[in-house]
């Protein structure tokens, strides 16, 4: 307890299922013809892996990265808890302002451009998926 490795064994353990669950929605969908066609065609392990499972699987991949990229910024319970109040990350600096520092202002900016950040990182999720996908569909 109280140490970086118990804050992120603490937020793996959190947001693991946030990121298991598109997983595996994706790798239900997966045609296993296509691995054994591989394996006909003497691909490896890891070429299959690499040139099959994980195209296929990526969209899962993707989502699964968004839902635990947007609340692990402003997590602050687990790293409060885990870490016994030490550590300091962004969600702890926005709390911290709001509370016991009583600097709104910062507070107030810190967590827009929290926001901006994250509304930008989607941005350019849904630039690359809308490129990516205009010539399925």
């Amino acid at each position: 307890m109280f140490t970086d490795w118990a804050i992120l064994f603490g937020m793996v353990y959190v947001y693991l299922p946030l990121m298991v669950l598109p997983l595996y929605a994706a790798m239900e969908k997966l045609d296993f013809r296509l691995v054994e066609a591989g394996y006909d065609l003497y691909a490896g392990r890891w070429q299959v892996l690499r040139r099959i499972i994980v195209p296929l699987v990526k969209p899962g991949i993707v989502a699964g990265s968004i839902l635990v990229f947007i609340p692990s910024l402003g997590a602050y319970v687990t790293p409060r808890v885990m870490g016994g109040g030490k550590n300091m990350m962004l969600g702890n600096l926005i709390e911290l302002q709001f509370g016991a520092a009583r600097n709104w202002p910062l507070g107030a900016a810190l967590s827009i451009t929290l926001m901006v950040a994250v509304t930008l990182a989607l941005l350019v999720y849904v630039r690359n998926a809308s490129k990516s996908g205009a010539g399925h569909g």
